[in-house]
């Protein structure tokens, strides 16, 4: 039972050996750990507003990304639409160019064809008054024979030439 019941000296020596290892922990080991405490306090708080702020920044990032890409959309369906503008501009350019080849080729056709007609008609017309000048020349010389072989004669005449 002597454990359970201490002495006087024995509690006496024990509080002053914890009295003594108190003040000299609180000198030694209490200023140092708590200093290091509150660094590792502030040093989390920094972390904590770091944090914060780099996904504040992250959030601003992401936004003028997304404005990027928007005008960059933007940018690229303008181009797109020039592009077929253009496409159109240049397609409506050919086919007007080439209804007027296509117009010029078909008047200089038709001039020609005018002229080959013209060509054609001046020579008929030619050959009809040589013709009518063999015709007349031959009349004439009959003429001296009668009316009855003058009229024999232009008939010939008018048979050969038909079947000419």
């Amino acid at each position: 039972m002597r454990l359970l019941t201490p002495e006087l000296g024995l509690i006496f020596w024990t509080a002053l050996a914890f009295i003594i290892v108190f003040i000299v922990l609180r000198k030694f080991a209490w200023g140092p750990i708590l200093k290091s405490l509150d660094q590792r306090e502030k040093t989390i708080a920094d972390s904590l507003e770091s944090a914060d702020r780099v996904k504040r920044e992250m959030a601003q990032l992401k936004n003028e990304n997304e404005e990027l890409m928007a005008r960059a959309r933007e940018e690229r369906s303008l181009m797109l639409k020039e592009a077929r503008d253009t496409k159109d501009r240049i397609v409506n350019e050919a086919k007007e160019q080439a209804k007027t080849e296509a117009n010029k080729i078909i008047a200089e056709a038709q001039q020609q064809i005018n002229a080959q007609k013209m060509a054609a008609i001046t020579e008929v017309k030619n050959q009809v008054g040589k013709l009518v000048v063999e015709v007349t020349e031959k009349v004439l010389r009959k003429e001296l024979a009668g009316k009855d072989a003058q009229e024999a004669h232009i008939k010939a005449m008018v048979d050969d030439v038909k079947l000419n």
